[in-house]
């Protein structure tokens, strides 16, 4: 028994050392990762906010995780943070926006920024080189800019370091997604803007069981009243995966051509 045991021991360990979700290494075996070349972070960042009545309030929380888990595996060099689920939603009191729905969470920007300055503060004195922020939510976008030039108005004097508001991961769900979705001969109306078309198929494309389909397969109209902006009954993980190659992809090319500039400086 107690062979047996250590042959699971051993098979546990080895499975998580070759993870790239920080949360399933040991700080030993974090530590081996950056000496070895592992000095990129991705910090996904979600959000936790109603996606109407068919769709999970932690989207953006799984949809992240595992975008930058994809993204992780194609750079070879980089460790997944884990995700931060608490984000600006709007005002609290009164209720705007998603705060007008059941289980969205906010907090606020000089919060959020702060919150990201703090994880950035401690990857570098992790040793890692290059800090990157990959928001799955547009309306932070701007906070993540600003927590990473003040990072690296901070880290100036250190050549070695820098934080990367990655906003190609956010623009590339956007304009490329959609015009791929139009081409095949969807409306802007069905696409939409938040648990629409191309939301929930994005959604679809990484965890199906965050959709309630039935409510989908019933024909069940949503409006905004629903918190639904644009109409998901056709959405399909088939359509999804148009949007997770243009994300993984184009935030592949972003990090490496970044790297390759910081490294040559």
């Amino acid at each position: 028994m107690a062979f047996l045991a250590l042959l699971h021991s051993s098979a546990v360990f080895a499975a998580g050392a070759h993870s790239v979700f920080l949360e399933d290494l040991t700080s030993f075996e974090l530590r081996a990762a950056v000496a070895n070349g592992s000095t990129t972070v991705l910090v996904p960042i979600g959000g936790t906010e109603q996606n109407g009545p068919h769709m999970a309030l932690g989207k953006h929380n799984l949809r992240v995780k595992a975008l930058a888990g994809q993204i992780a595996h194609r750079l070879g060099n980089a460790i997944v943070a884990p995700v931060l689920a608490y984000v600006p939603e709007g005002s609290i009191f009164p209720p705007a926006a998603h705060m007008r729905f059941s289980g969205t969470i906010s907090i606020s920007d000089a919060t959020f920024e702060s919150l990201l300055e703090s994880t950035a503060r401690s990857f570098k004195q992790h040793g890692f080189h290059d800090v990157v922020f990959l928001g799955d939510h547009g309306g932070y976008q701007k906070s993540e800019v600003r927590a990473a030039e003040k990072i690296n108005k901070e880290w100036a004097s250190d050549s070695r370091t820098r934080a990367l508001a990655l906003t190609v991961y956010y623009e590339a769900s956007q304009a490329p997604f959609i015009q791929a979705l139009r081409s095949k001969g969807f409306s802007d109306a069905e696409i939409g803007t938040h648990a629409g078309l191309a939301d929930t198929s994005l959604t679809l494309a990484i965890d199906k069981t965050l959709v309630r389909m039935d409510l989908l397969s019933e024909g069940a109209k949503t409006s905004p009243a629903d918190g639904v902006y644009g109409d998901p009954r056709k959405a399909s993980a088939e359509l999804g995966q148009i949007g997770v190659r243009s994300i993984v992809e184009r935030s592949v090319q972003a990090i490496q051509e970044t790297v390759k500039q910081h490294a040559t400086r």
